[in-house]
C-alpha cells in the first residue's frame, strides 16, 4: 500500500486528480478493482462464477413445478390480463393497470381479514399491515400517474342536487351553485368497505392517503376520496375490472383459511413484478434515447418495487403456524425440494436477471467502450464523473468532451446501484422469512441445502457495477489523503477568475478554512 499512498500525495488539487491516469490504474490494482490492459482474468474467478451458476441452477424447480405454482395463482389468466392492450394512444397502460388490480386484490384481502371469524389471528396487525402495504402502493402508482395525459378519464358532473347511489358522490357546494359531484367506482370494494363499521376508519385514512398521493398527477383514482381539487376521474372500472378479477378468488378448496391469503398475497406479488418487467423495458428505451433522468427515474420505482414485493411477503409472518403448515402439507410444497418457494415464480427470476443485466447498459450511459482486456477504461470515466461535476463547466477542457456530463448520469448510477441493494435485501430477508414461518430445518437442513445455497448467492454476490464500486472506493482513499481544503482553495480561485461570488465574500469562515 506504500504505491497507493505516494501516488495519492502528489495530486494535488483537481489538476493532480486529472493527470493522474496512471496512478489510478496502480491504486485500482492494489485495491483489486481493476486490472492491467492485457492481463487475463484469473481463472479461480471464473470456476467461482460457473460453481455460482449451477448452484443456482439446480435450485430452480422444475417446469412442472413451475406449472403448478401458476395454476394455483391462475397467474396465466391474469398475465394474459395484464399484456392484453385496449388503449391504444395510451402509453402507460401495461404499467398502470397491473398496480390497480394489485391494489384492488389488497382490498379483496382487507376485508377477508376483516371477515375471518377465526379468534386466534392478530386482526388488528394485520389491518396496519394491509393498511400500510396499501399506501406503498398507491405512492408507485402515483409515480407512474405523474404526467399521463393519455389515460382514459372521465369530468367532474354538475347535478341538480339528485345524487345517483353508488355511482356519485357530492363534493362541495358553492353557495348559489349547483353541486358538484364526482363519480366514485361501482364495482371496486374500497368504497363498500368505507360503509362497514369495522373497516370506515381504516378507510378513511385510506381515501386520504389517495387523495395526498395523487396530488402531483393530473386525475384522481375516483375510489371515494375527496377529490378537493376536482381533478378528473380515472375509468377505474373500465381498467381493473374489479368484477372479473374476483372470479380469480381462491376458494378455500381444503377448508383452510390460510389458503385464499396465500393466493392473494402471491397474486398481489406477481402482479407488481410484472410492472417491473415493463419499467426494465422502458429503462432500456430511455437509455437508447440518452435520456438519463427518465431512466433514473424509471430505475428509482423498481427499487421501490422491489422494497414492496419484500413487504409483500412479510405479510406471512402473521399467518397462524397451524393452519399455514398444514395447507403447505395439503399442496405438497414440502415434496418439492429442488428449489426455493420463490424460484417458481419464472417472472421473478426473469426480473432478477433482468435487473442485474443493467450493468450491460453502463459503456452507453458514460459514452466508453469497456475495456475487452479488463482494463480501468470505464472506471476511470465514472471517476471523472463522480469527482468533477462539481467545477463550473466553464472551466472544463473544451477539447475533452468526457468531462462534460450532465448531473442525470450520475442520478442514474446511484439508481443502478440501489436496484442491486434492493435485490439482495429482498432475498436475505426471504430466506430469514421462510426460516420463521417454517422453521430453520425447511432452510437449512440436509434436504435444503441448494436452497439455502442458491439464496446465499443471490445476496452476496458480487457487485453489480465494480467500474462504479471502483470509482467510489477509489475517490474514497483519494480524499482520505487529499484534504478538502486544497480543493476548496482551486475551486475559489477559479469563482475569482471566473467573476462569480467567492465563497469568502458570501461565507466568511470560508476564509479562514483556507491554508
Amino acid at each position: 500500500m506504500m504505491e497507493v499512498s505516494s501516488s495519492s500525495n502528489s495530486m494535488e488539487g483537481i489538476e493532480g486528480f486529472q493527470g493522474s491516469s496512471s496512478a489510478i490504474k496502480i491504486i485500482l490494482d492494489n485495491l483489486g478493482y481493476g486490472r492491467a490492459p492485457g492481463t487475463s482474468f484469473p481463472s479461480t474467478d471464473h470456476m467461482n462464477h460457473l460453481s455460482q451458476t449451477c448452484v443456482i441452477e439446480q435450485s430452480i424447480p422444475s417446469p412442472s413445478e413451475c406449472v403448478a405454482y401458476e395454476q394455483y395463482m391462475h397467474l396465466s389468466e391474469l398475465t394474459a390480463k395484464w399484456k392484453s392492450k385496449e388503449w391504444l394512444s395510451w402509453p402507460t397502460e401495461l404499467l398502470l393497470k397491473p398496480g390497480l388490480q394489485a391494489l384492488e386484490m389488497t382490498f379483496r384481502l382487507i376485508s377477508v381479514i376483516l371477515c375471518d371469524t377465526r379468534s386466534y389471528i392478530d386482526k388488528e396487525e394485520w389491518k396496519r399491515r394491509l393498511e400500510s402495504l396499501t399506501c406503498s402502493q398507491l405512492e408507485l402508482i402515483s409515480m407512474i400517474c405523474e404526467g399521463d395525459k393519455e389515460a382514459p378519464t372521465v369530468q367532474l358532473s354538475v347535478s341538480n342536487g339528485v345524487l345517483a347511489t353508488k355511482v356519485s358522490q357530492e363534493v362541495w357546494q358553492r353557495p348559489g351553485a349547483s353541486p358538484v359531484v364526482s363519480r366514485i367506482s361501482e364495482e371496486s370494494l374500497l368504497p363498500r368497505l368505507g360503509t362497514w363499521k369495522r373497516a370506515e376508519d381504516m378507510v378513511s385514512r385510506i381515501w386520504l392517503a389517495i387523495e395526498c398521493h395523487m396530488q402531483r398527477a393530473s386525475f384522481t383514482l375516483g375510489l371515494g376520496e375527496p377529490n378537493l381539487s376536482g381533478k378528473p376521474i380515472l375509468e377505474y372500472d373500465k381498467i381493473c375490472k374489479p368484477s372479473y378479477l374476483y372470479s380469480f378468488r381462491q376458494s378455500t378448496q381444503f377448508h383452510n383459511a390460510e389458503d385464499h391469503t396465500l393466493c392473494t398475497v402471491q397474486q398481489i406479488f406477481e402482479a407488481w413484478v410484472f410492472t417491473a418487467q415493463q419499467l426494465l423495458k422502458k429503462i432500456h428505451q430511455k437509455t437508447d434515447q440518452g435520456d438519463s433522468a427518465g431512466a433514473s427515474k424509471d430505475c428509482w420505482m423498481i427499487e421501490r418495487i422491489w422494497k414492496l414485493l419484500t413487504d409483500i411477503e412479510s405479510l406471512f409472518l402473521l399467518v397462524d403456524p397451524n393452519d399455514f403448515l398444514c395447507l403447505k402439507h395439503q399442496l405438497a410444497f414440502k415434496g418439492s425440494t429442488s428449489g426455493a418457494y420463490c424460484f417458481k415464480s419464472t417472472a421473478l427470476r426473469s426480473l432478477a436477471d433482468g435487473c442485474r443485466d443493467l450493468r450491460h447498459l453502463l459503456p452507453k450511459v458514460m459514452g466508453v467502450e469497456a475495456d475487452p482486456k479488463g482494463g480501468p477504461r470505464l472506471q476511470e470515466a465514472v471517476m471523472q464523473l463522480l469527482h468533477f461535476h462539481r467545477l463550473p463547466r466553464t472551466r472544463m477542457p473544451e477539447d475533452d468532451a468526457s468531462f462534460v456530463h450532465d448531473s442525470g448520469t450520475i442520478h442514474l448510477l446511484l439508481a443502478f446501484q440501489a436496484i442491486e441493494a434492493a435485490i439482495k435485501k429482498f432475498f436475505f430477508s426471504y430466506q430469514q422469512l421462510v426460516i420463521v414461518v417454517m422453521g430453520s430445518v425447511e432452510m437449512n437442513g440436509p434436504a435444503h441445502l441448494g436452497i439455502s445455497d442458491a439464496l446465499f448467492q443471490k445476496y452476496s454476490e458480487p457487485p453489480y457495477f465494480p467500474s462504479v464500486d471502483g470509482a467510489k472506493t477509489f475517490l474514497s482513499d483519494y480524499w482520505y489523503h487529499n484534504p478538502a481544503t486544497l480543493v476548496e482553495a482551486k475551486m475559489e480561485g477559479l469563482r475569482q477568475s471566473s467573476g462569480k461570488p467567492s465563497e469568502a465574500t458570501r461565507h466568511p469562515t470560508f476564509r479562514s478554512s483556507i491554508p
